[in-house]
């Protein structure tokens, strides 16, 4: 078909423009959550939690942002180490880092290493008695849950989950 004889149907202008303006959106829209931070975790796991508590005859928790702030900077931590620790090697321990957060009352963090999904990291923490004990201590009703993958490149994920009450 010659040039001088090309019509664009409106229809075919207007796919061809949404197109043009969804596409930018989509790429702004990847580049404004960081790699290997796993923010807004906790609201995926809010069932999960919920049916731990309530199996067991407990109220459910809610998700808390302050505690997945915490949870997050925790995560960011270990990863950014390399290791698993409740300690920041900063001379932070877990009662500074509540303070810091301005976490009242009580609370207690699990943490682990893995590239693995919610249920088995779960699973894994009610397999382990002290990790347990926390997710089913009856004073807590607030959660934060957070991961940060790895700085060197690999899979790994390292989680923090914060309780408080």
């Amino acid at each position: 078909m010659p040039a001088s004889e090309f019509r664009l149907s409106r229809r075919s202008f207007l796919g061809f423009a949404t197109v043009s303006v969804l596409l930018p959106l989509a790429a702004c829209q990847t580049v404004t959550s960081p790699p290997g931070k796993g923010e807004g975790v906790s609201s995926s796991a809010t069932s999960l939690v919920q049916n731990i508590r309530s199996s067991n005859g407990l109220a459910g928790l809610t998700a808390d942002s302050t505690l997945e702030k915490a949870a997050l900077q925790q995560a960011g931590f270990m990863a950014s180490a390399g290791r698993m620790s409740h300690t920041t090697g900063w001379g932070r321990d877990f009662a500074t880092r509540v303070r810091n957060n301005e976490i009242h009352g009580l609370a207690a963090e699990n943490i682990a290493v893995g590239r693995m999904e919610l249920d088995r990291l779960f699973a894994m923490w009610m397999a382990s008695p002290p990790h347990r004990r926390n997710m089913l201590d009856q004073k807590f009703t607030r959660f934060g849950l957070a991961y940060s993958e790895a700085s060197s490149g690999s899979t790994q994920r390292y989680w923090a989950l914060v309780l408080a009450s």
